[in-house]
């Protein structure tokens, strides 16, 4: 039986905190880890959290159908009180190292909201270096309305990407794996090497 979505579930952290007065209660999200090429993809959102403006259907995105993310990516950023998307490319990720960039993803993502928000809900047991109050969620993506929001832009967005460098790069089939490492994708390195997406970092055993 397929679970319904329940909005007092979903808003759990945003009502505790509330209570406690907060008014701007961003979300924050990361897509694009663990590839083997691209950038990894940062989101920062505010939503509204009255009643009759929640978004239906929010989740972590990697629960939901390609269709799905993108028509709730859609209504996100139309209703989002505010929402950047920042990513940092695979050269920064070498440099510094793929926990580092996601830092510094985030971090960019939260300062460049149109609203500084009271409060911030990060994904993981991940500390940001940000001057605001900010709340760790494991799962958070499942469990946190704002973080789903934020994950779900940040992966339509990523998305996208890869599917434009997968007509530049035809050969990895970035399109279908968006840069992970899929068997075609491992077999496209082995056959024609490294492109400039790739992290050298994550690549060395090829």
């Amino acid at each position: 039986m397929k679970k319904v979505w329940n909005a007092e579930e979903k808003l759990q952290y945003e009502r505790a905190l509330q209570k406690q007065g907060r008014q701007w209660i961003a979300g924050v999200d990361e897509v694009g880890r663990g590839p083997l090429a691209g950038p990894v993809v940062c989101a920062a959102v505010i939503m509204p959290l009255e009643e009759e403006r929640l978004i239906v259907g929010v989740d972590d995105s990697k629960k939901l159908s390609e269709k799905k993310r993108e028509e709730l990516a859609e209504e996100i950023k139309k209703r989002a009180i505010a929402y950047t998307i920042v990513e940092i490319d695979e050269k920064t990720i070498d440099e510094i190292n793929i926990l580092e960039a996601t830092k510094i993803g985030m971090k960019k993502a939260i300062e460049s909201l149109s609203i500084t928000p009271d409060c911030v809900l990060t994904d993981g047991n991940m500390t940001i270096d940000i001057a605001m109050e900010q709340h760790s969620v494991v799962h958070g993506d499942a469990l946190s309305y704002s973080i789903g929001a934020a994950s779900i832009i940040a992966k339509v967005y990523r998305d996208k990407m890869m599917d434009e460098y997968a007509k530049i790069y035809p050969q990895y089939t970035f399109e279908k794996n968006k840069g992970y490492g899929t068997a075609a994708h491992i077999q496209g390195i082995k056959e024609y090497g490294l492109c400039p997406i790739h992290r050298r970092t994550f690549t060395k055993k090829f």
